[in-house]
């Protein structure tokens, strides 16, 4: 009697931990399974489609991404940023963006698809450092002394190039051109896949 009880205590104790083990098993081959759904490093690197959930983002604000090891900026525009672009044209190098690399479906002055949302490559046309977002209106974004002439938009701190709030470059200034808008679409009202162009998404 006491070693049939013995053998059924084993028993159950035998059987609990193998459907312990089974299932850390289950989890331990489901997790790499499942992240083996989202891009590798080397296929983001080679140029895979990054998406970009934007439902949070407020308007002035920016959040940065990386594609192809590139960061991508993705600024939600204030209606005040967007009045301010006509306001500066006579002062930038390419308003109407005629010599700067974009994709042929974003308007050549909000240089977006969404007036609001710009997409830009955050490198600097001139050397290729990282340019700065620097919406404040009304303060030099080099000095940050008080400057009426500026608007907003991006600053590059190693040799002074400025651009606005649509990434159109300055005069005067060492960048040759507009930063870059990459391809890139949307998925619904609230999520951007860079690397894929408009309409194919």
């Amino acid at each position: 009697m006491s070693n049939d009880g013995v053998n059924v205590r084993r028993r159950r104790f035998l059987t609990g931990a193998t459907c312990v083990v089974g299932a850390a098993g289950v989890v331990g081959a489901a997790v790499p399974f499942v992240a083996s759904w989202n891009p590798s490093a080397k296929a983001k690197a080679a140029g895979a489609p990054v998406k970009i959930n934007i439902a949070k983002l407020e308007p002035g604000q920016m959040v940065t991404e990386e594609w192809r090891g590139r960061p991508i900026f993705v600024v939600r525009r204030t209606a005040e940023a967007l009045a301010s672009l006509e306001r500066v044209a006579d002062r930038l190098r390419d308003p109407r963006s005629e010599k700067s690399e974009q994709p042929p479906y974003v308007d050549p002055v909000h240089r977006a698809i969404k007036p609001e949302i710009l997409v830009l490559v955050g490198i600097c046309t001139h050397l290729g450092c990282a340019p700065l977002y620097r919406p404040e209106v009304g303060v030099d974004p080099g000095s940050g002394e008080p400057n009426p002439d500026w608007l907003g938009g991006f600053f590059c701190p190693c040799h002074g190039s400025r651009f606005d709030l649509a990434g159109r470059v300055y005069q005067g200034v060492p960048a040759p051109t507009n930063l870059t808008v990459p391809p890139y679409a949307f998925e619904g009202d609230n999520v951007i896949v860079i690397g894929v162009d408009e309409g194919a998404a």
